[in-house]
């Protein structure tokens, strides 16, 4: 029952954060230069014909309350100055699949080999092992993603020769071409997400392994081992568990540099085209992918609270 209250009032509450936002933003764009179309050809009718349906010549107010009704369409207008004429909605749905693999692929690789270091560098701690590890994960979160980005393309496409400089989409965004193809990207996400579940996992692990049941548990006669698997490592996953549970919700927020870089024709990269668009930014792409990222962004971190309670019932949520 507390668990049921709670999940309605953040439900409540990330609904009310998403329409402030929403809000600010659709205001704050309305007061930007109008965007200016060319005076001829099919594409200008198309975006006046959705200009008008969604009430551009009408009050604030009322362009806010028609945005709102057709966004729960899915309409979102249509491109003005970024791919013109064509249904925002459509080009972000197709765009979608490719920013959900290659982000679902770099999760499924760094999670597990992120806990295995965290882990190991918490069994051998304050020993060369431990402070290998840990200096490695200090670098590789201190580095921007980026320059491992450059790096790897360095390496693998001017060096050695072994990767495609661009993603093959020929055969879908969910095909083993396309994976193979993106592979350098993968590594290049796979660096900051490793080096985190490495940190976060040796420090949690660390702690339970020093805690008084430990002491307690080798009194009765479990071995080493057999405390670390029954009780410590039970004990450190109740706060790392949700954060694998948020990296999953966030698989659809991409990577706008990453992408950008590769050339994956993924959610990122469609923001970076509708930012840099001329003769100014396509602003309907904009409020989408600002209406899209806000909504990742909240649900993840609801999930993250909620799976709390799920994991360890002794952690009762909105309990007083």
């Amino acid at each position: 029952m507390y668990l049921f209250k709670y999940v309605l009032k953040r439900i409540g509450l990330m609904l009310m954060t998403l329409f402030i936002i929403v809000g600010m933003c659709f205001f704050l764009v309305k007061l930007l230069p109008s965007t200016d179309l060319p005076q001829h050809g099919q594409d200008m009718e198309i975006v006046l014909r959705r200009r008008e349906l969604l009430g551009y010549n009408k009050p604030i107010l009322e362009q806010f309350y028609r945005f709102l009704k057709y966004a729960f369409q899915g309409n979102f207008g249509v491109g003005e100055t970024y791919k013109m004429g064509t249904e925002v909605w459509t080009v972000f749905t197709n765009r979608l699949p490719y920013t959900i693999t290659l982000n679902l692929i770099t999760i499924i690789f760094s999670i597990p080999v992120g806990l295995l270091l965290g882990i190991y560098a918490a069994l051998k701690k304050n020993k060369w092992q431990d402070h290998l590890i840990s200096t490695a994960v200090m670098v590789v979160v201190s580095v921007p993603s980026f320059i491992y980005a450059f790096l790897i393309q360095y390496l693998l496409y001017f060096k050695l020769g072994i990767a495609s400089a661009v993603a093959d989409t020929s055969q879908g965004a969910f095909s083993w071409t396309f994976i193979k193809s993106v592979y350098p990207a993968i590594l290049a996400m796979s660096f900051g997400t490793v080096a985190g579940f490495a940190r976060y996992t040796r420090a949690e692990l660390t702690e339970v392994l020093t805690s008084e049941f430990m002491l307690l548990a080798r009194t009765k006669g479990l071995t080493r081992a057999q405390a670390t698997v029954r009780h410590a490592m039970r004990n450190s996953m109740v706060p790392i568990f949700p954060m694998i549970l948020g990296e999953f919700v966030s698989i659809m927020s991409g990577s706008l540099i990453i992408e950008q870089l590769f050339t994956i024709p993924g959610v990122g990269q469609l923001y970076i085209g509708a930012i840099n668009a001329q003769p100014t930014p396509d602003y309907n792409y904009f409020m989408l992918l600002t209406v899209f990222y806000t909504f990742i962004g909240l649900a993840a971190g609801i999930v993250i609270d909620i799976s709390y309670g799920i994991i360890d019932p002794r952690i009762r949520m909105g309990a007083r």
